[in-house]
């Protein structure tokens, strides 16, 4: 945020200086330490300008494109610039440092990113279409008694079933248990038909900037994160990579959309009156979760342990994972959880690596 905040600045500041071309050209002031600038070059220094100033406004309102409006306003500005020389060649300097930002502009929201990437297979997904039925409560009564109360609390009965939903989420993350929090901001599309979920994500370490891309089809889920969308921090893939984001697809559906637990590929067994055990099944990957509720109804806990976790060396592990809710509130129509967090145990026992807050969800049909 902080590095967002001052390259805007700068970009203002360069900005606001190409408007002493268009001042000197057009007489607007006196300006004596200047070279005299004609109209036409004046005309050039101002849309320069303008660019310039579009620019910081879209790293902030149109982020899928400043850097295209950056690189338009560094060209015109050199051409002012080389006209003007001797009294604008400092110019260059703040050129410059514009081009490496427009540069990681381009290399994370260009049409070779991860957030390009992830973009299209959302824009694939959702050119299937379909009229669900609503929900009733006949299609509730093959659930444990734990598990309707949930769905009932959500506000889901006697609306649409859920085909795809969306959600918008923000808090911190970090890698293991004494590394750095870092901020983020993330969102996600999940596909009950022909499941899917696809989750994008910008964090951000001593001000460089972090995007990562999971990305579950079918029978295959990849994970991958770059620094400044240049440097690969992080590959995954591989069996235990799609086990691991099987266990999550269905805790997406537990805590963001209850009304997909009526799923026929769920199989639920009840532990005691506020625990459940379900096995949930897709692609030909298997996973079991143990779901823990209140006297209120209201899930409080995510415990499995199909999980992998990568250790320092690398290997792939099986640990116990877990994602207890710490609030719930209305957004919109849903009554869904507000914050929870991601925890994996190992030999020092639980410990968090993200805490969230939950932005917005909406759901397709919309309710």
């Amino acid at each position: 945020m902080i590095v967002t905040v001052a390259f805007t600045a700068l970009l203002v500041l360069h900005g606001l200086l190409h408007m002493l071309g268009v001042a000197k050209a057009f007489g607007l002031a006196e300006l004596a330490g200047l070279s005299p600038v004609s109209r036409p070059l004046g005309l050039v220094w101002g849309m320069a300008a303008l660019l310039f100033l579009g620019a910081a406004l879209s790293v902030w309102n149109w982020p899928r494109g400043w850097w295209a409006m950056g690189l338009m306003a560094i060209a015109l500005s050199m051409v002012a610039i080389l006209s003007a020389w001797s009294d604008a060649r400092a110019g260059v300097i703040g050129n410059a440092i514009v081009a490496v930002g427009v540069v990681i502009g381009f290399l994370t929201y260009g049409p070779f990113s991860l957030r390009a990437e992830y973009e299209a297979d959302v824009r694939n997904r959702l050119q299937a279409t379909v009229v669900p039925t609503r929900l009733s409560e006949t299609d509730l009564a093959r659930l444990p008694e734990p598990v309707q109360r949930y769905i009932r609390l959500s506000g889901a009965v006697g609306q649409p079933r859920v085909e795809h939903f969306t959600v918008r989420m923000h808090g911190r993350i970090r890698g293991g248990r004494d590394d750095r929090w870092m901020p983020f901001t993330a969102e996600q599309h999940n596909f009950q038909r022909d499941p899917a979920r696809l989750f994008y994500l910008n964090a951000s370490m001593f001000g460089v900037p972090i995007q990562g891309y999971h990305r579950y089809v079918r029978s295959t889920a990849t994970m991958r994160v770059k620094a400044a969308a240049l440097v690969r921090v992080a590959t995954e893939s591989g069996a235990e990579m799609t086990q691991s984001e099987t266990v999550t697809l269905f805790n997406d559906m537990c805590l963001l959309a209850p009304a997909t637990l009526i799923d026929p590929s769920i199989v639920w067994s009840m532990v005691d009156a506020l625990r459940v055990r379900a096995r949930f099944a897709n692609a030909g990957h298997t996973i079991h979760a143990d779901l823990f509720f209140n006297d209120a109804g209201e899930l409080t806990n995510f415990v499995s342990n199909d999980r992998y976790q990568a250790g320092p060396d690398g290997m792939m592990r099986q640990v116990s994972w877990s994602t207890p809710l710490s609030g719930y509130r209305w957004l919109g129509p849903v009554r869904m959880l507000s914050t929870g967090e991601g925890r994996w145990r190992d030999a020092g026992g639980d410990y968090p690596y993200i805490q969230l807050t939950i932005d917005q969800v909406d759901y397709s049909p919309p309710w």
